[in-house]
């Protein structure tokens, strides 16, 4: 048997995201410090939306993330650094066969209903997560169950669950962390009634409006706060000044304009926080003139990556050289950025048969990327300097949009947005030509494709990083996509929360 994880120590299993802290603040008007004893026991949360959904959708939302992960727990979660770290689950194993894994759950956790956690629940839930009829967020239906949806998940006593994969999934600890588990007893209610272990339990429920109560009976560390007020406030600007008069303690999703006036009005500590979320352009690689590298390779060598984001993002990015960021595991900090080099495009375009031009077609959605119209426009104009010709079509139904991808319809490049942290998810949903999955579009490449099979067997930490380091220098060579940015996000804090850390995967939690 090979133990890769267990409840004492650390094996090389669970390192699973080589994160480089990417979180800084700028403490406006207070000081870094231990939590203040004066704290209140009430705090306010303030964000876009409050909706939460089904749970156990599979979306890469933070704002409902943020919700469900003070809710719900899975068998493992991801710590402050992005490690894995046993939680529903004190520890687990998997067999020599690389295919058989199993779970020893905690004893004696309570679920906020009174239920105590027990194997049926946890094979239940996963049974429902699996299940195509869930449906998914954006054009994700039955993501989970493509991977898993063979797997035999089953309760062999109260305290012990075996999941038994088709073939070796070395990184099926990242599909799980996503999946919160219920009791049976409640999952017929979802998504009218949430009930979960996490440190926290809903007393009330509007749109508008979540409100958390302490779970006094919580198995963990006892809650920091006795209620947390979930405010959606749909205005950034509102959401500062919520912040700058005392009716809100933390706010996200500020703009760089907030921020700036943030940093002015020193009303309260600004978190900058470098994401991991990778906007880019994903090419028409089935047909058309991005089925050739070289066309592909010249449209990332064609943009100055540089003056779009001071011009899009006011600086406030990063350039892309892939299409991970460093929160993912196998990302390749030596794999060089493209350049901004117009003539080294036009000479590739010659290459391939377009020394005359070439005229494409960009599709973008309206939102999600939201600066998706104006990025695009920016694009067309520095491509024309390479002799590339655009046309922009906007769609303004993001969902139809997505479905539109998901149906490899696009025309020669269409924009969107790669956020899922697990590398092996994008792999695998983005560029794995044998997979076809939900975003793929057309891109092949053997070799990758064979790597990409050898890290599924690679469950030495070490061995499979290298191999996913080597797919990512091959990809960014091969260009399926062009490598735009990745967003920095903002954060403001009240001084109140003296000592309170931002995670670098951007969820709001209180532990």
């Amino acid at each position: 048997m090979i133990i890769k994880k267990s409840s004492v120590g650390k094996t090389l299993y669970y390192a699973a995201l080589p994160v480089l802290l990417c979180v800084s603040v700028l403490l406006i008007s207070c000081n870094s410090g231990a939590v203040s004893a004066g704290r209140a026991d009430t705090i306010t949360v303030m964000q876009s939306s409050v909706a939460i959904g089904d749970p156990h959708i599979c979306s890469d939302s933070s704002n409902r993330l943020s919700l469900i992960s003070n809710i719900y727990e899975a068998l493992v979660k991801r710590d402050q650094n992005g490690h894995y770290q046993p939680s529903l689950a004190e520890s687990w194993n998997v067999e020599e066969d690389g295919i058989t894994w199993t779970f020893k759950l905690r004893s004696g956790v309570p679920f906020h209903n009174g239920d105590i956690l027990n194997a049926e629940d946890v094979a239940a839930t996963l049974g429902r997560v699996l299940d195509p009829a869930i449906g998914g967020a954006f054009g994700t239906q039955g993501v989970y169950s493509s991977y898993l949806g063979s797997a035999k998940i089953s309760a062999v006593d109260p305290l012990t669950v075996q999941i038994t994969t088709e073939k070796p999934m070395a990184d099926l600890l990242d599909l799980l962390v996503a999946m919160p588990i219920s009791p049976k007893s409640e999952l017929d209610k979802l998504p009218q009634k949430y009930v979960g272990s996490g440190p926290y339990k809903i007393s009330e429920q509007t749109d508008t409006k979540v409100i958390l109560k302490a779970f006094d009976a919580y198995w963990g560390k006892t809650p920091v706060y006795k209620k947390i007020h979930w405010i959606a406030e749909s205005n950034p600007e509102k959401r500062v000044e919520a912040l700058k008069t005392g009716r809100a303690d933390i706010v996200s999703g500020l703009t760089h304009k907030d921020a700036e006036q943030l940093k002015n009005d020193k009303a309260a500590a600004l978190y900058e926080l470098k994401s991991g979320l990778c906007i880019i352009f994903m090419c028409n690689a089935q047909q058309g003139p991005c089925k050739d590298r070289r066309v592909r390779q010249a449209l990332n060598y064609a943009l100055d990556v540089d003056t779009i984001i001071k011009e899009i993002k006011h600086g406030a990015a990063t350039p892309l050289n892939g299409y991970l960021t460093p929160h993912h595991f196998g990302y390749n900090p030596e794999t060089p950025l493209y350049p901004y080099d117009p003539e080294k495009a036009r000479s590739l375009l010659v290459e391939a048969g377009y020394g005359e031009g070439l005229e494409l077609v960009f599709d973008i959605p309206s939102v999600m990327p939201d600066e998706a119209p104006q990025l695009a426009r920016m694009m067309a104009e520095q491509l024309k300097k390479a002799g590339i010709t655009v046309d922009i079509i906007e769609h303004k139904d993001r969902a139809a949009y997505s479905e539109m991808v998901r149906e490899k319809n696009i025309h020669d490049a269409c924009c969107f947005d790669s956020s899922p942290l697990s590398t092996y998810r994008v792999l695998c949903e983005k560029i794995q030509s044998t997979r076809k999955g939900p975003w793929w579009q057309g891109y092949k490449n053997e070799e990758v494709d064979n790597l990409i099979e050898q890290t599924e067997a690679a469950f030495n930490n070490s061995e499979r990083q290298q191999i996913y380091r080597r797919i990512y220098t091959i990809i960014r060579d091969d260009a399926p996509w062009i490598f735009l940015y990745r967003p920095t996000r903002f954060f403001g804090v009240s001084p109140s929360l003296k000592g309170w850390k931002l995670r670098t995967d951007g969820l709001l939690l209180f532990d």
